[in-house]
């Protein structure tokens, strides 16, 4: 429960060194102030009137920043980046900020990318570790991907990956992935915290589904939102031009619809949205294909957006688990489209069916202006933090406000659309599709 949550960040340290980063303690001079470790935000903006109520502090958000006195000295300080799990849009911006805010801000000079996740880490993969300087980082946002390279699974092997930080002499790593990277990175610093070393460890969340608990949205899910919004236009555009014609588009979403009802809300042109937060019956007077039946004999054609995670609890047989962890999926797009097609045959109803699934393409494509933004950001914010000597903690944005987050709170779970929400209140409104595809009684 939220109301239990401890915000907590750990510490290395007092910090004793004076920033080189000259900034200001006085409000209204016009120059940039640094933040303190006595700013915080609240996580739950609701109020009632009238009622005032004292907060703990462990229950506020500490508030990013700079500090005016930092725990490390530029000078001796080894930084390492490692960026894990899946692809997606503005992991190279995040490299790019980090090390741009460790060597203009601070001086240090020293930073070493850890090549293909956790896996680089471990010495008997032998992968070549790169020295990062801007010159190298510059440009790098402008494209896909990730220019570490990435890689699932490694983490577990903490030990090892523990003992090679300590022969690199790391004073900090930055941790950019998903929520079963960060569960390794709090591995980690156990593991570093049991061999009493002083190492900072802070991470970036990266999630294209948005499914972090607690932060206002990830990097790279306005870049998919986007991307999947063009990809609609197309299906419309296919299916508007046949005879009913049926535009599937698959997006991604294990756990949460996110992209797919913001692509939804964005596109205009969706009648559709399957999420995973939504059961739905697929036969009967109020399943789903009866409902696409009534579409296209009012409209004709018919725009459906699934996301990957829909129907799983149907589909998946055999719970088997992929490097990272993660349950391996069936796949919904293929199996809805044969069950599509199935369905009006059966009818002899003549229909014209495109499947899109631009999973992939969607994941490598650079990040948009703004979630460039919003990664450059995040970036200065881990090094801030870093610096500070701060650790076990995420940089989140909480209420518009960049925050730490401790790690361990903001994975406890995955986020979720609430079906109850205004968001989908407001997709069913734009799609126009029964709140509910569910027959009352089994069978029907």
């Amino acid at each position: 429960m939220d109301d239990v949550l401890d915000f907590t960040i750990d510490t290395l340290g007092k910090p004793t060194v004076a920033s080189p980063i000259k900034m200001s303690n006085t409000l209204g001079d016009g120059l940039a102030n640094y933040v303190t470790d006595e700013q915080f935000v609240r996580q739950d903006t609701r109020v009632k009137p009238g009622k005032q109520e004292s907060v703990e502090k462990s229950k506020i958000l500490e508030r990013a920043g700079p500090r005016e006195h930092i725990y490390f000295s530029p000078a001796h300080v080894h930084a390492g980046i490692v960026s894990c799990g899946g692809l997606c849009p503005g992991i190279n911006d995040v490299i790019r900020s980090i090390v741009r805010c460790l060597w203009y801000r601070y001086g240090v000079k020293r930073i070493s990318g850890i090549r293909y996740g956790y896996l680089g880490f471990l010495p008997e993969n032998q992968y070549d570790i790169k020295q990062l300087t801007p010159s190298i980082v510059d440009d790098i946002h402008k494209l896909g991907g990730t220019y570490l390279g990435s890689a699932r699974g490694g983490g577990r092997e903490v030990e090892k990956i523990v003992d090679t930080m300590e022969k690199l002499n790391l004073n900090m790593l930055f941790v950019i992935g998903g929520d079963g990277t960060q569960r390794g990175s709090i591995d980690i610093v156990d593991e570093v915290n049991k061999r009493k070393l002083k190492i900072a460890v802070i991470g970036i969340p990266k999630t294209v589904d948005n499914d972090f608990a607690i932060i206002d949205r990830s990097f790279g899910f306005n870049t998919a939102v986007a991307k999947a919004v063009e990809v609609v236009k197309a299906a419309h555009v296919e299916a508007a031009s046949a005879i009913n014609g049926i535009g599937l588009v698959k997006v991604m979403g294990r756990d949460s619809g996110f992209i797919a009802a913001h692509t939804a809300l964005a596109s205009h042109e969706v009648n559709f949205v399957l999420i995973p937060e939504v059961p739905f019956n697929l036969e009967g007077y109020n399943g789903f294909l009866s409902h696409l039946e009534k579409r296209l004999e009012y409209r004709n054609h018919a725009v459906i957006i699934v996301a990957e995670g829909a129907m799983q609890d149907q589909l998946i047989k055999e719970k088997k688990t992929d490097a990272g962890g993660n349950v391996k999926m069936a796949d919904v797009g293929t199996y809805l489209r044969s069950r599509i097609i199935k369905h009006f045959e059966e009818r002899k109803i003549e229909i014209n069916l495109k499947y899109i699934d631009p999973s992939y393409a969607i994941r490598s494509a650079p990040a948009d202006p703004d979630d460039s933004i919003y990664c450059e950001r995040l970036g200065n914010a881990a090094v801030h933090a870093a610096m500070a000597g701060k650790t076990k903690l995420i940089i989140g944005l909480v209420n518009g406000v960049f925050v730490h987050l401790p790690i361990k709170t903001v994975i406890r779970r995955r986020n979720k659309i609430n079906t109850q929400s205004s968001l989908w209140r407001d997709t069913l409104d734009a799609v126009n599709q029964p709140a509910l595809m569910v027959n009352r009684f089994s069978g029907e």
